[in-house]
C-alpha cells in the first residue's frame, strides 16, 4: 500500500526565513531550491521585488501542481514556499522542496515544478528599481 505524499503550500509576507529540515519517510533523496532576488532586473539595479497572488486560486494551484509532481514523479513530499509583499535584495522569495526514493525524480520534479508554476500560478512581480525609489517614485 501507498503511503499518501505530504503536501504543504504557504505564502508569507515579505522575505522567507530559514526552515526547518525536511525529512519524509523513505526519501533517499531531499532536493531545496531557493528562489533568491538578484541585484538587477530588466539591466537595472533594484532594491527589491513586489510579488502579488490571487490568494485564493494561487494557493489552489500550487497545492494541485504539487499532488500533480507528487504522483508524476512517485515523490513522497513537496513543500512550497513562496513570499508576497516586497522582498529586499539577497532574500529569498521562493522555497520548493521535494523528496523522492532517488535522486533523478527528485531533480525532474524540481523543474519540472518550477517551469510548470511560473506559466500556469497567478503570482505576479514586479521590480522595485533603486533609481525610482530614489526619486521618491
Amino acid at each position: 500500500m501507498k503511503t499518501a505524499p505530504s503536501i504543504e503550500v504557504v505564502f508569507s509576507e515579505g522575505p522567507l526565513g530559514l526552515e526547518d529540515a525536511v525529512r519524509a519517510p523513505g526519501a533517499g533523496a531531499i532536493v531545496a531550491f531557493e528562489g533568491v532576488i538578484r541585484p538587477t532586473e530588466e539591466g537595472r539595479e533594484i532594491a527589491a521585488i513586489e510579488y502579488e497572488a490571487y490568494r485564493p486560486m494561487a494557493e489552489n494551484q500550487l497545492e494541485s501542481l504539487a499532488r500533480a509532481a507528487a504522483d508524476r514523479f512517485g515523490l513522497a513530499a513537496v513543500f512550497v514556499r513562496h513570499s508576497v509583499g516586497v522582498v529586499p535584495v539577497g532574500e529569498c522569495s521562493f522555497r520548493l522542496v521535494v523528496a523522492s526514493a532517488h535522486r533523478a525524480p527528485a531533480l525532474e520534479a524540481m523543474a519540472w515544478f518550477i517551469d510548470t508554476m511560473k506559466r500556469d500560478v497567478p503570482i505576479w512581480k514586479r521590480p522595485v528599481f533603486k533609481d525610482e525609489q530614489e526619486r521618491g517614485q
